[in-house]
């Protein structure tokens, strides 16, 4: 009996260590050595085949290849503290001050000249730049072009990692691209994305009449700190400058930015590195769009190519028999169809250089040659007068009549009218209706219409003969607005206009 006894005390010694092993290694008391320990599943969920590996592999060498030839570019600038709201400083407001900014920059040469954005070092007062290798270097700004924001400047180095400048023209939508820069104090940074659109305009971008807006728009996240820094393809080829981003009211990335296409950076780069300034050629032309009424209205299968509105005066197209209702289709064989695809394709080439330019005339294609020449202030926007307009006599009766379907009333002129506006014949637009034809087409109360399909007005009446013989196509109309400034509209016109 002892020994069962004993026999059974120690069998539930046995169970009792064991039980009490299984415990304490299941609230994990009991740690497994380090070569036991296993993590993860043995295998990843997905076998990558060549493509996609090679495809990876693209973004990681054109990283590690690129990166090197970015700088980062630290600028003092004087600014103008009058905007200030500092109430405790307010007796200082018109003092100038100097303040600190960044951005990125492109080595272009082995021997220190970088490309980067006008805004960049626009008032630079100490310029630094720093490489990817760490040393820092003083720069001086070599020579800006506001016009379409492009700047270079030089630091004293040699042997430099330099960036290859492919070929804007040749790069797609849908196209991927990688932005490689300095956002936000970060330094070389690399984001990827694709191109979402080319020749982007009328973004306000550059503050002037002349600035030239043709960005190539991409998804790539570009921040502040990222201007004058590279957009690349899959090459590792430099295709644009990153110049802007769209605007969110945070100064900050929102789903798109810009840059500048880098075929015309490398013309003016040239430039300010031969010059310090760029020698740009102009047509002397004033330019738009051909909307569908207008392409109708000028008799063209569709819309294409750019209307010349006016000429300059003096201008080498004021020599070149080129006219106010010409279309440019091409320049030297290229083809354009945005008023900012023409100003970039232009921007591009010097002053003295002759170019071919395909026009749209009375419903014939001609070819005009036209040498450029460099914009003089004196010259600005004023559009020549045409020269063929004979002397109307006045005729002051101030009836009016309507055009319900495109919504638009026109009266005569008055002769204190026709002296203001400085025009010998013409009518003027009463009213123009909300969301109608006419308004869509930007026609606008208080502007006087000249012509209609290319015959000068003389009054109202002559106006409606045309309009009704128009119905169910179109009419181009020449206008002038208060500031006499002069251009075409094309405007479409209901089988039952009235």
């Amino acid at each position: 009996m002892k020994s069962k006894g004993l026999w059974g005390a120690v069998a539930l010694v046995v169970v009792g260590i064991i039980f009490g092993a299984v415990l304490v290694s299941g609230f994990g008391l009991v740690r497994p050595s380090f070569a036991d320990i296993k993590m993860g599943a043995s295998y990843p969920p997905v076998d990558l085949n060549a493509d996609a590996t090679s495809f990876s592999k693209a973004f990681i060498q054109v990283a590690k290849t690129v990166t090197p030839q970015i700088v980062q570019i630290t600028v003092v600038a004087k600014t103008d503290n009058s905007q200030s709201n500092n109430f405790f400083f307010f007796p200082f407001n018109n003092m100038p001050k100097e303040e600190e900014g960044s951005g990125s920059g492109i080595i272009i040469s082995p021997d220190g000249y970088i490309v980067t954005n006008y805004h960049v070092v626009k008032n630079a007062t100490s310029v630094k730049v720093g490489l990817y290798d760490k040393r820092v270097f003083t720069a001086k700004v070599v020579g800006t072009d506001p016009l379409t924001d492009i700047a270079v400047i030089k630091i004293n180095a040699h042997d430099l990692p330099t960036a290859y400048l492919g070929d804007s023209d040749s790069i797609k939508v849908g196209q991927w691209v990688m932005a490689i820069g300095n956002p936000l104090s970060l330094t070389s940074t690399v984001t990827q994305g694709i191109i979402s659109a080319l020749g982007r305009g009328h973004l306000g971008l550059i503050n002037s009449s002349y600035g030239i807006e043709d960005y190539i728009q991409t998804d790539a996240a570009i921040n502040p700190g990222n201007s004058g820094g590279a957009l690349v393809d899959l090459s590792g080829a430099v295709v644009g400058v990153n110049s802007a981003i769209a605007a969110s009211g945070t100064g900050s990335f929102i789903g798109y930015g810009f840059a500048v296409p880098i075929n015309l950076v490398k013309s003016v780069a040239k430039e300010l590195i031969a010059y310090g300034k760029v020698t740009r050629g102009y047509i002397g032309v004033e330019i738009g769009e051909v909307d569908d009424a207008m392409a109708k209205s000028l008799g063209m299968d569709k819309p294409e190519g750019v209307i010349v509105q006016g000429i300059v005066p003096g201008g080498s197209a004021s020599k070149a028999d080129i006219k106010p209702g010409d279309v440019i289709l091409k320049v030297d064989g290229k083809s354009v169809n945005m008023p900012n695809e023409l100003q970039s394709m232009v921007a591009s080439k010097t002053a003295g250089t002759t170019i071919t330019l395909t026009l749209f005339r009375n419903g014939q294609t001609i070819d005009r040659k036209v040498t450029l020449k460099e914009r003089s202030d004196e010259n600005k926007n004023e559009p020549v007068a045409d020269k063929d307009q004979s002397q109307n006599n006045d005729n002051s009766q101030n009836n009016t009549v309507s055009f319900k379907s495109v919504g638009l009333s026109v009266r005569n002129l008055t002769s204190a009218e026709k002296s203001s506006f400085k025009v010998s014949n013409g009518i003027m637009i009463s009213d123009v209706q909300p969301y109608g034809v006419a308004q869509n087409q930007n026609l606008g109360q208080g502007m006087v219409i000249t012509e209609a399909n290319r015959e000068p007005i003389k009054d109202v009446s002559q106006f409606k003969k045309i309009m009704d013989e128009k119905k169910g196509s179109a009419v181009l109309l020449k206008v002038v607005d208060s500031k006499g400034r002069s251009a075409f509209v094309g405007l479409e016109i209901p089988a039952e206009s009235k």
